[in-house]
């Protein structure tokens, strides 16, 4: 009995798919039959090198089990088939030909090399014309998602990822810088994982101070805003979530909506940026009391998929380290899905202290850090202390406004638009392309 393996990820099952499982069968028929073994790339497998599946592992194995001639499906946990191929060992591995080329040639060869051992072969299946997954993709962005959806795409890249990367966004065009951005790094697409809905650009942004002055109301129409045109999941920023009658139909709605998560800081008062420190009055509420905000919270909450997660801002007051690890403790054990630790220090040194610490507790879940002061951090020192979520909490609303006073300075010293049109400004075209439906 032969046996052909076939890795894929089957997020987007199409008829290049179907087409390498054909010519597999038609090989086993030739041989007096076997079995065609699919190696299923796991959500970590994927996201590893591009974006998390549309599908999750269980959902895309429902439907290649179902495929005629597939014998059995079995997960593929890295990019490496070598774990697998050593295993079942199989006579022939059939890819498309287009892993011949590019950041997929080393795996090929790596298989090739294996596989002389018992005197297996890879053969490569000719790219199947007019089918492209990138073009599939655009489509079913553009088509949207659901809350449900939406809502549970956190979580599994929290499961999936070593480090989750976040971009603030204050309206639907910055929405779609964060949905649609994207750079081509040793032949991986990397992309921004998920958007913050922050309420100091979101304030900065209608010209109003970051003082909570934005009621509910106003906040859920620019919410709304991105939901409509982007796909990615949504942390809101919640500030310190208001009174605790108010939080909970706060989670409600946001849960509805299919926001993924809310993050709330353990402040009370009138509320001041966090980064102005001791400069101005702000006050610290007693984690008794914050802990029962989170557990009202979540009790309200309807699903296991939305998270609230808890803001410290012990070190930003300059309490000390100790005094955060004893909030964290009480946070985590009142129900807090994550711990957000905040500092103003313009290194490091400090956040790792508390993550040292943090990473021993038994009980610890996700820590996510907004290194908006200590920029200097690189994702790999994130992801080597066991921090789970990055926050670029403020970016694309700071870029945007030495641009346009550019623009407008350039306007008014040439007396005309050209150079602010040449220098400043995005080509019309574009800006007609980048909004979807606009042609």
């Amino acid at each position: 009995m032969k046996k052909i393996y076939i890795g894929m990820s089957a997020d987007l099952l199409h008829p290049g798919h179907l087409n390498i499982i054909n010519e597999a069968r038609k090989i086993l028929n030739n041989e007096g039959g076997g079995k065609i073994i699919v190696g299923l790339l796991t959500d970590k497998a994927i996201a590893s090198y591009k974006r998390l599946p549309y599908m999750t592992f269980e959902q895309r194995k429902v439907v290649v089990e179902n495929v005629k001639g597939v014998s059995e499906v079995i997960a593929q946990e890295t990019l490496d088939y070598v774990p697998n191929i050593l295993k079942i060992k199989p006579d022939y591995v059939l890819h498309g030909d287009d892993w011949k080329t590019g950041v997929q040639a080393q795996t090929r060869q790596k298989i090739i090399e294996v596989m002389k051992e018992w005197g297996g072969k890879v053969i490569d299946i000719p790219y199947t014309e007019g089918i492209s997954s990138t073009k599939l993709n655009k489509i079913l962005k553009e088509v949207g998602t659901t809350p449900e959806i939406r809502g549970k795409r956190f979580k599994r890249l929290l499961n999936s990822k070593e480090l989750v990367t976040i971009l603030e966004a204050h309206n639907g065009l910055s929405g779609l810088i964060v949905e649609n951005v994207s750079v081509e790094q040793e032949g991986r697409k990397v992309e921004f994982d998920g958007i913050w809905l922050s309420s100091l650009t979101q304030s900065a942004a209608q010209g109003k101070p970051d003082t909570g002055y934005l009621d509910t109301t106003s906040r859920m129409s620019t919410l709304n805003d991105i939901l409509d045109v982007t796909t990615k999941p949504v942390i809101y920023d919640g500030d310190n979530g208001g009174p605790c009658e108010h939080f909970v139909f706060t989670v409600k709605t946001l849960e509805r909506l299919g926001v993924s998560a809310i993050i709330i800081e353990d402040k009370i008062g009138l509320k001041k940026n966090s980064l102005f420190g001791l400069d101005v009055e702000q006050n610290q509420d007693n984690p008794e009391d914050f802990a029962l905000k989170i557990k009202a919270g979540k009790q309200a909450q309807v699903t296991d998929d939305f998270m609230i997660i808890a803001r410290i801002e012990s070190l930003i007051l300059e309490k000390g380290i100790n005094d955060a690890i004893n909030r964290a403790k009480i946070y985590l054990e009142a129900g807090a899905d994550g711990i957000m630790i905040h500092s103003r220090q313009k290194t490091f040194d400090e956040i790792r202290e508390f993550a040292r610490i943090y990473n021993t507790l038994e009980n610890k879940k996700p820590l996510i850090v907004v290194p908006s002061s200590y920029s200097e951090v690189t994702e790999e020192e994130l992801i080597e202390n066991d921090i789970k979520v990055v926050i670029y909490a403020n970016h694309l609303l700071r870029a945007a406004w030495p641009a346009m006073v550019n623009s407008a300075k350039s306007i008014l010293k040439n007396h005309r638009c050209k150079e602010a049109s040449d220098e400043y400004c995005m080509k019309i075209n574009d800006i007609l392309n980048l909004i979807p439906g606009g042609r």
